[in-house]
């Protein structure tokens, strides 16, 4: 058996779409391939995905396989990158669009994908014909069909052989859950028992059959090219355990934050793919809006505080970016990217081998309510507010063990069987604790776990009801008066549990029969508690509402205090803490080998900038950073088992005063802190 396996990815990587219209000539024209290379060299760039085969269906190459584009002006435009890029120690790997190639759909209308519900990618809104057929739309590839599936493999087998050792992985773009009901899926879910009329169903197909595809090639390629990597992109790594990835030798987490994925999707899905053991990156993009976009420029601060929160996550870094179909690389673009790729570059050193520190986890509600789209809002709030807190977590999959935290948080709709339940108490029983809420934990009897709860009597009579805390057990910055709490609780006794906060009715609930003032009506003084709102027992804590969805959806600061003081009970004297304010951001890393930490703090406020950014639906609004003012100073203290030798700043060799605290702590002050700072502590 073969002895090679694929080299580990570089750091400071480029993602280069090129998706180009077979309606625009002199494709590649004005390609220079010394100032290709010595512009990406220029801003510290150490790899580039370049193109096989776009989305419009045409290769770049001299391709037997393929369609090579009709107006190609070099005849092996992909090759001359290559060699480009190969002289002066840049990657290449290979990009190869699998779905979406509009010149295999308009040849081979049988291998269509048909949307259940007639929804395409860029679709125009009024457009009623089948398959949006009349739209500037991606009409998808169903790859329940041996045709797609041989073509995407005999394609991606000649850019291995063709190009040989140049091409160190594969990136396969574009494997969706396109709820497809063609005539080959309906047959096939009839088979398995599935209905058709199933949504539900309709997605286990679609899982199932992008399953099959993956299997298919990625053991052929395994074995022919061991040494290649082999990536599948659909937009978001799925919490759905390690096996879900057995074709992958990687990840690579697309995440653009301006892009419609947000700044808070990537922190959540790095935590995620931190725990799986395989090496990943970090996917942002240089535009101001997403993929696509010619002559958008996002501000390098932002670009310096996306790769920093990358590196800060152990993710390897990329930067997407889109070539001119005449070949010409844009200058503007890397001086853009430049300034980030330098400070990593410097950074490597501290970034190899590093293992997130991490006392709390997450476990995902992804994992029990899978989903087609990105995460779920229960895990995103959660994540959120562990974020703005600076707890450093991880986020666990189902399958994951439990080994090695203080605390676990089971997020609002967790369902706990028997095999659950009896993790959940080995885990206590050594000294971890909990925190459910919502319908986490709940059964149709009472509860799967001794929370010193009695059986819930169901979902409190009143939405929205209040919660009437104490801020004494809980967080100062709570106030004594009920606040509103904007989705239903549940109907708990307290039974043995401490109760640190109750529920309260409004008068009644708003209807045309009786209402209050324009929203809802306020809390009855007069009436009886409803119940306990927020508990503690034996390691356990409970908050009766589905909190996390709550801050995900409304960013009521409260909601975070209320999670802030239980986690505060439950897990005393964090081994990382510092007075950022929220929209700071913190980690902690242990790199094994050179017997070091690494503490890494970033600030950079997203803001709302744009409003309306059309979406195929409607609008979004468009997080984005333009500049970040340099706070400080910053203090920062971590629990560590020892006294360090020296403590300094990762970037400039400086050295950063420090001082021992009470309780083994080590406590720095930075004078300041300008987007991300990096400080090693050495000899622990």
């Amino acid at each position: 058996m073969s002895e090679l396996k694929p080299k580990p990815l570089r750091y400071r990587q480029i993602h280069l779409d090129f998706h180009t219209s077979e309606h625009i000539p002199g494709i590649g024209s004005a390609f220079d391939a010394e100032d290709f290379a010595n512009t990406l060299k220029a801003a510290h760039v150490d790899s580039v995905t370049i193109f096989a085969k776009c989305h419009h269906g045409w290769s770049y190459y001299p391709t037997n396989v393929g369609k090579p584009h009709p107006h190609l002006a070099k005849p092996d435009l992909m090759g001359a990158m290559i060699e480009a890029c190969a002289a002066v120690d840049i990657e290449t790997p290979v990009y190869i669009s699998v779905q979406w190639d509009e010149n295999s759909v308009r040849e081979h209308p049988e291998w269509r994908a048909m949307s259940a519900t007639n929804r395409f990618q860029h679709a125009l809104p009024g457009d009623p014909s089948s398959l949006k057929q009349l739209s500037p739309a991606w009409h998808t590839l169903c790859l329940n069909h041996q045709g797609v599936k041989d073509y995407i493999l005999d394609q991606a087998r000649e850019v291995a052989s063709r190009y040989g050792s140049k091409v160190p992985g594969l990136f396969f773009d574009i494997v969706l859950t396109p709820d497809c009901v063609c005539s080959a899926c309906t047959q096939r879910m009839l088979a398995e028992g599935l209905d058709p009329e199933n949504p539900a169903d309709r997605l286990k197909n679609d899982e199932a059959v992008n399953e099959e595809f993956r299997r298919y090639v990625s053991d052929a390629l395994f074995a022919e090219y061991p040494a290649l990597r082999v990536f599948y992109n659909c937009g978001h790594i799925h919490k759905q355990g390690r096996q879900r990835f057995r074709t992958y030798t990687h990840l690579e987490l697309e995440s653009l934050p301006t892009g419609g994925w947000g700044y808070d999707h990537f922190p959540s899905s790095a935590r995620y793919a931190a725990t799986l053991g395989m090496d990943f990156l970090g996917q942002t993009g240089k535009f101001h809006t997403s993929w696509g976009e010619f002559g958008g420029f996002k501000h390098p601060e932002a670009l310096i505080y996306e790769v920093g929160q990358m590196a800060a996550l152990g993710a390897k870094c990329l930067v997407g970016d889109q070539l001119h179909p005449n070949g010409a690389i844009n200058h503007d673009t890397y001086a853009t990217i430049a300034p980030a790729y330098e400070r990593l570059e410097r950074l490597e050193p501290y970034l190899k081998g590093a293992k997130q520190v991490s006392e709390i986890a997450i476990l995902a509600a992804e994992f029990f309510h899978p989903v087609g789209a990105r995460n779920n809002p229960s895990d995103d709030g959660a994540a959120q507010m562990l974020q703005e807190l600076k707890l450093p977590f991880d986020v666990l999959d189902g399958t994951a063990p439990f080994d090695g935290y203080r605390l676990l948080i089971l997020p609002d709709a967790i369902t706990v069987d028997a095999a659950l339940a009896k993790r959940l108490e080995a885990f206590v029983a050594k000294g971890g604790k909990l925190l459910l809420s919502g319908t986490s934990g709940l059964t149709e009897t009472g509860f799967a776990l001794d929370m010193g709860l009695e059986k819930s009597s169901g979902p409190v009579a009143f939405n929205p009801s209040y919660l009437v805390a104490d801020p004494a057990a809980l967080d100062a910055s709570l106030p004594k008066a009920p606040f509103v709490m904007y989705a239903a609780g549940q109907t708990i006794k307290p039974g043995a549990a401490t109760v640190l906060a109750s529920i309260v009715p409004s008068y009644f609930n708003r209807s045309y029969k009786h209402y209050c003032s324009h929203q809802h009506t306020p809390d009855d003084p007069a009436a009886d508690t409803l119940g306990a709102g927020v508990t503690e027992h034996n390691g356990i804590g409970y908050i009766a509402f589905p909190i996390f969805q709550m801050y995900h959806d409304y960013g009521q600061p409260l909601y975070k205090y209320v999670v802030s003081g239980v986690i505060r009970r439950l897990m005393p004297d964090p081994v990382l803490s510092t007075d950022l304010p929220s929209a700071g951001r913190a980690t902690l890393a242990r790199q094994e080998a050179e017997n070091r930490h690494v503490m890494h703090l970033l600030y950079g406020a997203p803001q709302v900038r744009g409003k309306a950014v059309p979406t195929d639906t409607g609008t979004r609004v468009l997080e984005m950073i333009e500049d970040i003012p340099a706070i400080g100073p910053v203090t920062a203290s971590v629990k560590l088992a020892g006294t360090p030798s020296r403590v300094y700043d990762a970037l400039t060799g400086e050295d950063v005063a420090w001082k021992a605290e009470d309780g083994g702590r080590i406590a720095v002050t930075l004078p300041r802190l300008h987007i991300h700072s990096a400080v090693v502590i050495e000899g622990v």
